[in-house]
């Protein structure tokens, strides 16, 4: 590590403290015209498509996928990459069928939709397990992952140290400028996210003298297949049809600091076009953060930890000062994650448990309430962040576990906006019932009594939390008629008005059309 860290040099370091002058400067800016809740939570429901679609993007970018997908890419196959490219399958779900229903309900937070489809039971439970999860999971596990993998850079930082300062780094400007910082900053992270990857991308394959045959000479069998059998640890075939694409719908469809970007735009139109961009973005890392671990099987043949892929091919491959641009990418990656998942906790803290108690409250006091809960939420985080490291090999289950949260929620969202007869007992049993079979199932895997694949697990729970939504729903009263008119789908609501017509790059079915054909030749051309 230490060899890693004596490559940077000061034009690197200058690039990274360049980038934080830059994304301070935007949250200064921001957080003057911030005020209200709404503009805290929502940017002020402003959001235009190409902000929501980078945003998107960004947001869903971590320091662990850039480290992952190359270390997954150099060491067991790209196949690890149908994570990013199928999101565009998710995302046309949210952008004709979950978007409409958003917007039209006016919601600020997804566990809100639940309680107008179902009732306050659903949302307060889902609420809980949403905050959990972003602080305890995703905001700590961001800062952690992220201080891990600087310390990979810079050898002589301490962990809590940086954990302390990326901390306060993300939670003050997103305290201060709300969503609309975090949007805005995203922006800058997902262009520098992009241009630095594609440059180291595009520096790895001129080595190669841009010879693919090479990496594939190279490369195991299979290596540089999305299709394995249905043995393989790391993804089978069948746990992409049952698990990826529910994954995925819980992920860009019901997880709040996704969603949030949605709920902010100016209208639906825009909210679809940006679900769109969204989806074509999602396209990239196969080729900018997958491809390279690939590739780095030539470039560097005996590397004994691949989770080292990117540190090394970002110091012995690319040129001073574009290693600083890269570093800077990873920064931003670090920030726009943390930032995210801080401004929806706080999102759902204030308004699914203190407005509702406190319905005089004015739009300032809400603010202020937001405020001061993400820089508790922030605190919070930084504390636990530097603990992660006693788990061990616990830590490592973590997304396995998401295979116990996903199944019930993507039942009742799915089938809920569909059969109007769905109720909130069904619900509410539904996701209790089929988050306890869950962990059971988990426990059982963890100790080998369950020896199915998480991805395959994740099909299995979603079709028995149906089961259980269905029966308790049709054992119980029927919903009331007038809740169900405003909260199930129906065709003539899924078409934003100035979305057809005029230029066909304007036409959200021609853009979903031309998105499914590339995931189609993505497939088709890496099966």
């Amino acid at each position: 590590m230490s060899e890693v860290g004596a490559a940077i040099s000061g034009i690197d370091i200058a690039v990274l403290i360049a980038y934080f002058v830059v994304t301070i400067i935007i949250g200064v800016w921001v957080a003057k015209t911030t005020e209200t809740g709404d503009d805290l939570f929502l940017a002020g429901r402003a959001l235009t498509w190409g902000v929501i679609g980078f945003s998107l993007f960004a947001s869903n970018i971590s320091s662990t996928t850039l480290i992952g997908l190359a270390g997954a890419a150099y060491s067991a196959g790209i196949s690890v990459s149908t994570y990013e490219w199928m999101s565009g399958v998710p995302l046309i779900i949210l952008a004709f069928v979950f978007a409409p229903l958003y917007l039209r309900s006016r919601i600020t937070t997804i566990p809100e939709f639940l309680e107008l489809r179902f009732d306050r039971r659903s949302r307060v439970y889902f609420s809980l397990v949403t905050i959990l999860l972003s602080i305890i999971v995703d905001t700590a596990g961001g800062l952690y992952a992220g201080s891990v993998v600087l310390k990979t850079f810079f050898p002589d930082l301490v962990i809590w140290q940086v954990c302390l300062g990326l901390g306060l780094f993300a939670g003050i400007y997103t305290a201060a400028g709300g969503l609309k910082a975090v949007v805005y900053t995203d922006v800058l992270q997902a262009v520098v996210l992009i241009f630095g990857s594609t440059l180291m991308t595009i520096i790895m394959f001129g080595e190669l003298d841009y010879s693919w045959a090479r990496v594939v000479e190279a490369a195991p069998a299979g290596h540089l297949s999305m299709i394995q059998p249905l043995d393989d640890p790391q993804l089978p075939w069948l746990g992409i049809i049952m698990g990826v694409s529910l994954l995925g719908f819980w992920y860009w469809v019901t997880n709040q600091y996704i969603v949030q970007r949605v709920l902010g735009a100016k209208d639906l139109k825009h909210a679809q076009w940006g679900a769109m961009l969204g989806g074509f973005l999602k396209l990239i890392p196969l080729f900018t953060m997958v491809l390279p671990g690939a590739m780095a099987i030539v470039l560097l043949p005996d590397l004994p930890n691949a989770d080292m892929v990117f540190p090394t091919l970002v110091t012995t491959v690319l040129p001073v000062g574009i290693t600083g641009l890269v570093l800077a990418g990873l920064v931003a990656a670090i920030m726009s994650s943390v930032d995210s998942t801080l401004n929806s906790a706080s999102t759902l803290v204030v308004h699914d448990f203190i407005e509702p108690h406190h319905p005089e409250f004015k739009p300032e006091k809400v603010g202020r309430y937001g405020q001061v809960t993400t820089l508790i939420l922030m605190v919070v985080a930084i504390a636990w962040a530097p603990m992660i490291s006693n788990f061990g090999g616990l830590w490592s289950y973590l997304q396995q576990a998401f295979s116990i949260l996903v199944p019930p929620i993507a039942a009742i969202f799915l089938i809920g906006v569909f059969w109007r007869r769905g109720n909130g007992d069904g619900a509410f049993w539904s996701l209790v019932v089929g988050h306890s079979v869950g962990l059971v199932v988990f426990f059982a895997g963890q100790f080998g009594y369950w020896p199915i694949h998480f991805t395959i697990n994740v099909g299995i729970m979603a079709l028995f939390s149906t089961v259980v939504f269905v029966v308790v729903s049709l054992a119980t009263a029927a919903p009331d008629a007038e809740q169900i008119e405003r909260t199930t789908w129906r065709p003539e609501i899924a078409i934003a008005e100035g979305t057809l017509g005029g230029a066909w790059y304007r036409n959200l079915k021609i853009q979903a059309g031309l998105l499914i054909l590339a995931m189609l030749a993505v497939l088709i051309g890496f099966w």
